[in-house]
């Protein structure tokens, strides 16, 4: 798991316009919680948690607050919704040992059979884990799986000491049938049909006659 360093500062100045001009000097405005204490109000450089946060689950040592580190794991981040830029991060102090509660990302790899369309029902699941011992994802291989192949989050083989929170009889992928075979069965059908229709007409007829 992905450790990164990164300086605060304490902010002693609020509301929407102070919390512009932390932004306008490429800070962000946080907030770090937890572990019973009272919430501190910090400001964290933009640039170094932007890239901090591409990592999922990313975890914190966050220096200059009351002379110490406090580790820490992303909560809430509320970027602008047309920039992209952070506006605002919750942090949540943890300590090694703990064990926490996230999401993490399901990976998939490999090839289906021929001839099938996988859906992807979940691309991520809740776990829990030690704090400093978050996986970033979890891999599953869908090599030669076949239509009709049914995978539960439950089947998901986890990192020792990671478990599953998430309700393992939740569907996390299936292989259906590719649309264009699905077609062809039906026309094939359909002309059986029509050919079943079509071979009863002249007998009807010829009874008619009679």
């Amino acid at each position: 798991m992905s450790e990164v360093r990164i300086a605060a500062e304490p902010r002693t100045e609020f509301g929407k316009g102070a919390a512009r001009r932390v932004r306008r000097a490429g800070k962000v405005p946080a907030v770090l919680y937890g572990h019973g204490t009272d919430p501190r109000h910090i400001t964290l450089p933009g640039h170094d948690l932007m890239l901090a946060l591409k990592t999922p689950n990313v975890l914190l040592r966050v220096d200059g607050i009351e002379g110490k580190d406090n580790l820490a794991l992303p909560k809430s981040v509320q970027r602008d919704p047309i920039k992209g830029f952070l506006e605002h991060v919750d942090l949540i102090v943890v300590s090694k040992g703990e064990k926490v509660a996230v999401e993490i990302a399901v990976n998939l790899t490999g090839d289906i059979a021929p001839g099938g369309v996988l859906t992807q029902e979940l691309v991520s699941v809740e776990v829990q884990a030690e704090a400093t011992h978050i996986p970033e994802g979890v891999e599953f291989s869908v090599e030669g799986l076949e239509v009709g192949a049914h995978v539960t989050a439950g089947d998901l083989k986890l990192p020792a000491g990671v478990e599953l929170l998430t309700d393992p009889e939740t569907l996390l992928l299936s292989i259906s049938p590719e649309r264009a075979a699905e077609e062809g069965e039906e026309a094939a059908e359909a002309e059986g049909v029509e050919g079943e229709a079509a071979a009863e007409a002249p007998a009807a007829s010829a009874e008619s006659a009679e």
